[in-house]
């Protein structure tokens, strides 16, 4: 079959994208940023298309031609600059139901999310259950799945931040500690898709994906620990105000274009217990979805995922500091701007050219400390941080040299400075 996955390079989205090659279909998948994946997967027929421009059936009738199946894993957590939920989740899927039906497409694999409800007040989990409502009017053979907290290889969003909190030094922060949740490996729900796509699930079927029992958040972080084979550590509840302040300051670099999974929507959602039903799935395939403990160890965890989860945190850390820095080092440049230029007139500098020197090198730190912090903008504000760097050593052997044997070490200490831009730009990529 020809098969079309809309978010085919996300945690879920990738993993039915690599299950649908394997049973042997062909594989479409939609994105806005397909460039990476295409490099991934090149058996794929990449699509790139913002679904929240595709408001319209019109608009998605070259898209759905000659597919056989559609398999929605798009989705995003909280409205922000590039993402907007009743556009993604609602509105764009009722015109591409519409299109299906114009299309004659046969099947229609909507994948939501546990707890969806149009009545709820989190505006996740109400355009979702909009956008499963499109599908259940629609005369297609549509299942509608809804997994729970799915576990994968891959980890960004909320899994990531599971793991890092799971390799915090010491002991183990966690909000909303006795909150219950139920996982879903991602092969399970890999596996309904298979089926669903094939035909051999009940027709018009809405049907949560969830391990049998619910647990704690608590014993979730525990279980990632030892997974990740570090050394047992309590789990130590965090006041609710400390992840509401999170959750606001997420949502500030949210608007940055940071899409972090601390975000109020998120914490709203474990308010609320990720929970389902997992009898109707049980009675359906006549065994029940794997447990935490089993997709854990489907997955062993090796040095690679100790390193993830151990940056995971540092990141934002990494990040701030160097923006800090840069940010400093250029507004002190300019307060003291007449002992800066000084120092290169004292060396055979002319003085309308020394100053003009500090006021540029003020204003390009101030320009690449202020553009770190903004998603964009970060990875070419890092590049200039090397460019600006490598060129102060350069300009400050050639006039002040003596500099690098000075007590304090000014030049000396850039290079570590350097060597945290590096990191930086290493490990910037967010999936």
């Amino acid at each position: 079959m020809n098969v079309l996955v809309l978010g085919g390079y996300g945690l879920i989205g990738d993993a039915v994208v690599g299950r649908l090659l394997r049973d042997g279909h062909h594989v479409c998948g939609l994105g806005r940023d397909v460039g990476d994946a295409q490099r991934r997967r090149p058996a794929v027929c990449w699509i790139a298309a913002d679904m929240s421009l595709l408001l319209a059936a019109e608009d998605w009738l070259p898209v759905v031609a000659g597919m056989d199946a559609v398999v929605n894993a798009a989705g995003a957590l909280q409205d922000g600059p590039r993402d907007r939920l009743d556009a993604v989740h609602w509105r764009s899927v009722l015109a591409l139901v519409a299109a299906c039906e114009q299309a004659g497409i046969r099947r229609f694999v909507q994948i939501s999310a546990v707890g969806a409800d149009p009545s709820s007040k989190n505006p996740f989990f109400s355009t979702k259950a909009e956008g499963d409502r499109a599908v259940a009017s629609s005369s297609l053979e549509w299942t509608i799945l809804r997994p729970g907290l799915v576990i994968a290889p891959a980890a960004y969003g909320g899994t990531a931040l599971l793991r890092a909190l799971a390799a915090f030094p010491g002991f183990v922060p966690a909000v909303m500690s006795r909150q219950p949740i139920q996982t879903v490996s991602v092969v399970d729900v890999t596996e309904a898709v298979s089926r669903a796509v094939a035909g051999s699930l009940p027709p018009r079927l809405v049907v949560d994906l969830v391990e049998a029992n619910a647990r704690p958040l608590a014993d979730v972080l525990s279980a990632f620990r030892a997974w990740l084979g570090l050394s047992p550590a309590k789990v130590v509840p965090m006041p609710t105000i400390l992840g509401r302040l999170a959750g606001a300051v997420a949502d500030g670099l949210g608007m940055l274009g940071w899409r972090s999974p601390l975000r109020s929507a998120a914490l709203a959602a474990l308010g609320r217990g990720v929970t389902g039903n997992a009898a109707p799935w049980n009675e359906i395939s006549g065994h029940p979805l794997q447990p935490l403990e089993a997709t854990l160890a489907d997955t062993p965890a090796h040095v690679q995922e100790r390193w993830f989860a151990r940056l995971w945190l540092l990141k934002p850390v990494i990040l701030a500091c160097l923006s800090m820095f840069w940010l400093v080092s250029g507004i002190i440049g300019l307060i003291r701007q007449e002992e800066a230029a000084d120092i290169l007139v004292s060396h055979g500098v002319p003085g309308n050219f020394a100053d003009m020197s500090v006021l540029a090198g003020s204003a390009a730190d101030i320009l690449v400390g202020a553009a770190a912090v903004v998603r964009p903008f970060a990875r070419r504000a890092l590049q200039a941080m090397i460019a600006i760097t490598l060129f102060y050593l350069a300009a400050a052997t050639l006039l002040v040299p003596e500099l690098w044997l000075a007590p304090l070490g000014p030049l000396v200490k850039t290079i570590p400075t350097l060597c945290l831009v590096l990191v930086a730009l290493a490990v910037l990529d967010e999936r």
